[in-house]
């Protein structure tokens, strides 16, 4: 099998690996590129747990195939924040005890940061519903809704 070379943005630097066709984003920022932040969770695309931003969209990156991020922009958690300065939502979860073991967290505010660039003042029944498709086993879901509140009506980006 060859080997395809594939060239994306990733968190605002220009990035290239090698990777057979069939591999997935989530194995390649990984195994390949060290990006421990995106986790496996389910496999599947049900958990949420490996969420990235694909120009900002959210996207189950065990589900991505490696090559239909070339030419693409994709965030993680650490690509939010400002240099040293945490994003909103990275702050607010922080401050409302939200990220527990913080094994579903990069997800889950990645999930809520796009979806506040689209519903910036969103009901907690709207939020609930937007992080639906990420499960957490560890917090009930009450302080990661209060963090994400906390952040609505602000400007979260740009």
């Amino acid at each position: 099998m060859t080997d395809l070379v594939i060239a994306f943005t990733l968190n605002g630097r220009l990035r290239e690996v090698r990777t057979p066709a069939h591999r997935t984003l989530l194995d390649v920022l990984r195994d390949d590129l060290g990006v421990l932040e995106v986790k496996e969770g389910c496999g599947e695309g049900v958990c949420g747990t490996c969420t990235v931003l694909l120009d900002g969209e959210p996207v189950s990156s065990c589900l991505v195939l490696a090559p239909r991020a070339a030419g693409r922009r994709i965030t993680t958690v650490r690509g939010l924040g400002d240099g040293d300065a945490l994003h909103p939502l990275q702050e607010a979860f922080v401050a409302h005890g939200a990220a527990q073991c913080g094994f579903c967290i990069p997800g889950m505010i990645l999930t809520a940061c796009a979806f506040l660039e689209e519903h910036p003042a969103p009901s907690r029944d709207e939020i609930r519903q937007a992080i639906a498709g990420n499960l957490c086993r560890c917090t009930g879901y009450t302080k990661i809704i209060d963090a994400i509140a906390s952040v609505a009506g602000r400007k979260t980006r740009g």
